[in-house]
């Protein structure tokens, strides 16, 4: 049985001119703690440090991140901006598991706080990629290139911990984007679950078939 539990990681204060509203919304940094049959990982690792640029411009609140390296075998990341790599250092020796894309960016600057790339055992992946039955990251690109979500398989349902594939539960699908097909293929007109990094709320609904 796969069981999940929401890290709630703090939260960052995003400018108004930055999402082109009327006001600065504050959004949560969320991580998950997941359980399968033979393992566990954790999903993105909170808000990182190192960068007064970043801290004046977002005013981060962080919260500790409350998983070691001695509760999983694994550490996914959505993607490496600074807001989901904050843990990822204390992970010493155990697997990160980033689309070669995704790092490619980051190391070549200007994508992230750059201290928080050393240091850091990746395991890069081109693709989807199927870490035990039932747990399968596939790619979701838009938000950055190298973007990747994880497909949690229940076997009655699935759940989706889409990182920041969007930014909130209600815009999820809109814009449509190809994967989301892909998405709807593995679901197989099952129920599905979608959590988010930077959104407490939670999509619920079954996702289309392939285009």
């Amino acid at each position: 049985m796969t069981v999940i539990e929401t890290l709630d990681l703090g939260y960052f204060t995003r400018p108004a001119e930055e999402w082109g509203g009327p006001h600065d919304r504050r959004e949560p940094a969320l991580g998950y703690l997941v359980r399968y049959e033979g393992g566990a990982l954790v999903f993105d690792t909170g808000m990182g440090e190192g960068s007064p640029e970043a801290d004046a411009h977002y005013r981060p609140v962080r919260r500790p991140l409350t998983v070691g390296p001695d509760d999983v075998d694994l550490v996914v990341n959505c993607h490496l901006h600074f807001d989901h790599i904050g843990g990822n250092q204390r992970f010493t020796g155990i697997p990160v598991l980033v689309q070669r894309t995704e790092l490619a960016t980051a190391l070549a600057g200007d994508h992230t706080i750059d201290s928080l790339l050393p240091g850091v055992h990746y395991e890069e992946i081109d693709g989807e990629h199927e870490i035990a039955p039932g747990v399968r990251i596939v790619p979701t690109p838009g938000h950055t290139d190298g973007h990747q979500s994880l497909v949690l398989d229940h076997g009655d349902r699935v759940t989706v911990l889409a990182g920041q594939a969007y930014d909130f539960a209600h815009e999820f699908g809109t814009p449509y984007r190809p994967w989301l097909g892909r998405l709807g293929e593995l679901a197989a007109g099952r129920p599905v679950r979608v959590l988010f990094a930077h959104d407490h709320a939670v999509w619920e609904g079954t996702l289309p078939a392939p285009r």
